[in-house]
């Protein structure tokens, strides 16, 4: 329960569940991804593509084509992990068997804002949480027989703990989402419900036949 500031606690890997979820979003239409994360790497490999064809093709070699810019960039990350927001159970206990139930509610924070490129200035901004539950149920038997000369005792239980990962890729999801409603309130943009809608019926219809 004790989570440094700089723990584990949650993937280190969001930005790929982001990637991920604008590749998904309008089955792939609404959002262009371009690299920037491993920009590093891509600019070594193209600078190295780029002196083999002048090595071996000279100066009128084939040349790479550019990269993307961006005109908008999505700045976010996860921003708050909060333990224990609300615990509880229950128990009983009779001569010696006792049963109980216990559960514990977290939460994580996501937040995703849109940056137009040209200005700096901040578009839209999305926060989002989502619940992170954890269940134990057990029972126990702690007993004396044979005028009390002989003891029994037996313990059994089971614990369920929802995946971090799996809640943080949802709230991801949901910021995208929110981000999506919310510039299209303000006119940023704008889809059609209705091509959507024509897709996915044309998908049920191929699997159909």
């Amino acid at each position: 329960d004790n989570v440094a500031s700089f723990s584990t606690a949650v993937t280190q890997g969001a930005i790929h569940i982001l990637i991920q979820a604008l590749r998904d979003a309008g089955k792939g239409d609404w959002f262009v991804v371009v690299e920037r994360s491993g920009l590093d790497n891509l600019s070594r490999e193209r600078q190295l593509i780029a002196n083999t064809r002048k090595t071996y093709s000279g100066e009128e070699g084939n040349t790479l084509k550019p990269l993307l810019y961006a005109g908008i960039i999505l700045e976010g990350g996860i921003v708050g992990m909060d333990s224990n927001i609300r615990t509880g159970g229950s128990g009983i206990r009779y001569l010696g068997w006792a049963a109980k139930n216990q559960y514990r509610e977290d939460v994580v924070t996501v937040n995703l804002r849109a940056v137009l490129v040209q200005t700096g200035e901040v578009l839209l901004n999305v926060t989002t949480t989502k619940t992170i539950l954890s269940t134990g149920a057990g029972t126990d038997l702690f007993k004396f027989y044979e005028m009390g000369t002989e003891l029994v005792e037996m313990e059994s239980g089971s614990t369920g703990n929802e995946p971090v990962t799996q809640a943080v890729r949802t709230a991801i999801e949901a910021a995208v989402y929110g981000l999506v409603m919310e510039g299209m309130q303000k006119r940023l943009w704008d889809f059609d419900y209705g091509t959507l809608y024509l897709e996915d019926d044309n998908e049920v219809d191929k699997g159909t036949q």
